[in-house]
């Protein structure tokens, strides 16, 4: 991805250095919609993009069993219900709510509605629009469709493995890399996209990290493809499990599925018959297992160099934020892109924005342990019990007291998407804002029923998520299996 956008948009030399000998955590990649305005800066077709990738659409993310056994709702992107005069739609739907007169939250979203029809309707048009959309992909495709576009667009790409960081007299300042085979790759600015690992940034800055395990404290997971049955979701599934949760990521060849789980309250091994043991089909690989520590890096650029994804932290992929994470420090760097030496300013803004990014994703992802309703299970009922992030907290005292929500800043997820997560959980404010009662009973019905009705309509209208599909890749394997 940075070597794709760097190349598109800087007039640099970029060289890219990377081994087929070193494995990726990718294993089946499920995204949000800013993956759109990535693809379409760079240039990309959209139906090009699903054949290459063997990807599909998704309209949200189904969280099954985190408010209890047998319970679900769709944290859906796009806006659920309307605003009504000066407050937003969930405030209208909480008066009904405590007055027994409004249906599930979920079915004031079209893309909810849509989703669990299994329809979908792409747009084509490049404009925002009334149903937002993102992806399911290989990740691994995506990978090699950029590096063809890369080394297109200029790239010198080098097969090596990073032996040596060569630096200035003990600064924080990269002059070159020696790979294992003796070759020396000197930069003026380098891009540290070595995983977990975090070899450039751990020459320059060691130790720089700050652990998050214990509000996030999932720290293993088992990951498996298996062959494609069951239905064709136009979302994300993540279900609850005793020790943690299982996602389903839907592909045109296979279906990728997880485990992600705490050690400390399962073992590895009953972690991984869990999930053989709820797959869709046979599965296609052995599982892998990834230990990981969820947190992130206290800078993410130091002197001259910015680590990316896994080098820069790691979010676990409950809301889907890993790739976005990449595309947003990309797209961050190149509005501060600096010149050839490194400015601090320039680096001290990253960080700054870097941090605050991370710390409200955290906070979405920890919502969705402390506010499940499975009790009796030691794992989730700690989770529960856990002391709150004064961010995350402060949040939750506003929703509860007149459900009042607030994005701050450019934080990454909206009202809408708190609200819906909130809401599933069984997290419900016991009052609303008193401006809502300008709104009659009789009223705020009608309203309700038009959206809901609306969304109905409008499903009812969309082709199945097969048959967008196929109309946007028509891949041969896709018709020949339908």
């Amino acid at each position: 991805m940075a070597a794709a956008a760097l190349s598109r948009f800087t007039p640099f030399a970029i060289t890219l250095v990377e081994s087929e000998a070193i494995g990726t955590v990718g294993v089946g990649e499920a995204t949000i919609p800013q993956i759109r305005l990535f693809n379409a800066a760079l240039g990309i077709d959209e139906g090009e993009f699903l054949r290459e990738t063997k990807g599909s659409y998704k309209l949200g993310i189904e969280f099954a069993g985190w408010a209890g056994e047998g319970a679900r709702y769709m944290h859906a992107f796009g806006p659920t219900g309307h605003a009504h005069g000066i407050l937003p739609f969930h405030q209208y739907w909480t008066q009904a709510h405590l007055a027994g007169r409004a249906e599930a939250f979920g079915a004031y979203s079209l893309n909810a509605v849509a989703a669990y029809a299994l329809k979908m309707q792409p747009d084509r048009s490049g404009a925002p629009g009334p149903m937002p959309y993102a992806f399911h992909f290989d990740a691994g495709l995506y990978a090699a469709y950029l590096r063809r576009r890369a080394e297109a667009g200029g790239v010198t790409r080098l097969e090596g493995i990073v032996a040596q960081v060569n630096r200035a007299d003990a600064g924080e300042r990269i002059t070159s890399i020696t790979l294992a085979d003796g070759r020396t790759v000197a930069g003026d600015f380098f891009i540290d996209c070595s995983g977990f690992r975090s070899l450039l940034m751990e020459a320059l800055a060691p130790g720089e990290f700050a652990d998050w395990s214990g509000w996030l404290p999932c720290d293993r997971a088992w990951a498996v493809p298996c062959a494609t049955s069951g239905d064709f979701t136009p979302y994300t599934r993540s279900t609850a499990r005793p020790a943690g949760w299982q996602w389903r990521i839907p592909l045109q060849h296979r279906i990728g599925n997880g485990h992600v789980f705490c050690s400390r309250f399962m073992d590895e091994e009953d972690a991984r018959t869990i999930l053989l043991a709820n797959l869709d089909a046979r599965r296609d690989a052995e599982p892998r297992l990834l230990r990981f520590t969820t947190g992130t890096r206290a800078r993410h650029w130091v002197g001259n160099c910015v680590a990316l994804g896994l080098a820069a932290g790691f979010m676990e992929p409950l809301e889907s934020t890993s790739i976005h994470l990449v595309q947003s420090s990309i797209a961050r760097f190149l509005q501060m892109l600096p010149g050839q030496l490194a400015e601090p300013a320039l680096a001290a803004e990253f960080n700054r924005q870097a941090a605050f990014e991370w710390s409200r994703i955290r906070d979405f992802l920890i919502l969705h342990y402390w506010a499940n309703g499975r009790e009796g299970e030691p794992f989730w009922d700690a989770c529960r019990r856990m002391e709150l992030p004064d961010t995350l907290a402060s949040k939750l005292d506003t929703w509860r007291a007149t459900g009042f929500l607030h994005r701050e800043h450019e934080e990454l997820f909206t009202v809408e998407g708190w609200s819906q997560v909130l809401i599933g959980q069984g997290v419900i404010p016991g009052a609303v804002n008193p401006a809502t009662r300008e709104l009659a009973g009789d009223q705020l019905s009608a309203m309700l029923t038009a959206i809901t009705q609306r969304n109905q309509r409008a499903a009812a209208a969309m082709p199945l998520h097969l048959a967008a599909l196929r109309a946007a890749v028509a891949p041969p394997e896709l018709r020949k299996t339908a």
